[in-house]
């Protein structure tokens, strides 16, 4: 299959951001205040050293083979059956996380936005969209939203973050370490680390970039930004509500709607749904976008777009089973992502791939 997309660095740097920011933001900062309190931001330190090193990893990996994602260099690796059988979990992982973000970012719309609309119209409006920005712009369209639409995203954030600086006190943030100790500090950076984790999807972007080799940086970087955001957006929310934030759904969401600036700049709470809005609707189209490319190279298929015509329905189907929030948001990530998909897929199978990758390189020198 001839790969006529390109996208550039820079776009692979705003993907990583946009990406990575608003469901991490959102879905990871309360368990890591639950399990580490009032030194959740060390948790963050720690899940940002952990991201940037799966970046690099996944990144370096695809560089062996620039021109190659990881369905087609898995095979090149380890040969046809056993290429292919090794990829079968991304495809689980890719299928299975397209209907809880869809459900997530669904239930989320509808509790703060639409509480009278029935949840599979909201599912299906943002699904209709995610299949309408990939199959009509591919990598290279949605490249370009996150070209546009990153800036943005990031200016919401920080502006957020400034305009509710009189509502933190740094008494909050004490004592350090004392109340938590190494093990709970460690438990709370695991759910960062799942989601900043995803950034493993660069060994299936490489292949689309005009400049391969500008990957590694420009990848790690974005993904270095989306952790600094990360971290100051959990330092914020304990210094706003303290371990109050451990009981709460969406801190950064609960810190905007305090910001009231001489009773003018009020009720900012709409950005967080607008940063949240365009954050996922980047990232289903990515996820959309690598799962049909990947089935179509998987299968055999000359023409990528029409995977997306049977991953659609899965991926709605997926997305209505959750009986509740709490199955969603709770159950999926500690009982099926951060117990397999982190271990096996975010970190396993890349270092073993890159492992055994990098020996061929240089017993074939």
């Amino acid at each position: 299959m001839v790969n006529p997309m390109k996208i550039s660095s820079v776009q692979i740097f705003w993907l990583m951001i946009s990406m990575e920011i608003g469901m991490t933001v959102l879905l990871t900062i309360t368990p890591a205040i639950r399990a580490a309190k009032q030194d959740a931001w060390i948790s963050m330190l720690i899940a940002a050293v952990a991201g940037i090193l799966i970046t690099f990893i996944a990144t370096k990996l695809s560089l062996l083979y620039p021109n190659q994602t990881l369905i087609q260099f898995s095979q090149t690796i380890l040969g046809k059956w056993l290429g292919k059988a090794i990829v079968v979990p991304y495809f689980v992982m890719w299928y299975s996380v397209m209907g809880i973000i869809l459900r997530q970012s669904s239930d989320f719309i509808q509790i703060v936005l639409f509480r009278k609309t029935p949840l599979w119209a909201v599912v299906l409006l943002a699904l209709i969209l995610m299949i309408y920005a990939t199959y009509q712009g591919g990598i290279e369209g949605i490249g370009r939203c996150s070209e546009l639409l990153g800036p943005f995203i990031v200016l919401m954030i920080t502006a957020v973050l400034v305009l509710c600086y009189h509502n933190m006190h740094w008494t909050r943030i004490l004592p350090v370490y004392q109340d938590s100790g190494w093990f709970t500090i460690f438990k709370g950076a695991v759910s960062p680390i799942s989601f900043l984790g995803e950034s493993v999807m660069m060994t299936m972007l490489v292949a689309f970039m005009s400049k391969p080799k500008d990957g590694l940086s420009r990848a790690m970087w974005g993904v270095g930004l989306s952790c600094l955001l990360l971290l100051l957006s959990t330092l914020a929310a304990i210094l706003t509500f303290g371990n109050l934030a451990s009981r709460m759904w969406y801190p950064f969401f609960d810190m905007a709607r305090y910001v009231s600036v001489m009773d003018f700049i009020q009720n900012i709470d709409a950005v967080v749904v607008i940063v949240w809005l365009l954050s996922v609707f980047i990232k289903l189209s990515l996820y959309m976008f690598i799962a049909s490319y990947g089935t179509a190279q998987w299968l055999g298929m000359k023409d990528w777009r029409k995977p997306i015509w049977f991953i659609s329905p899965i991926v709605f189907v997926l997305a209505l089973l959750p009986a509740n929030i709490d199955v969603a948001s709770m159950d999926y990530p500690t009982k099926f992502w951060i117990p397999y998909i982190l271990p096996i897929n975010i970190v396993g199978i890349p270092v073993l791939l890159w492992t055994v990758g990098s020996i061929r390189k240089k017993w074939a020198k």
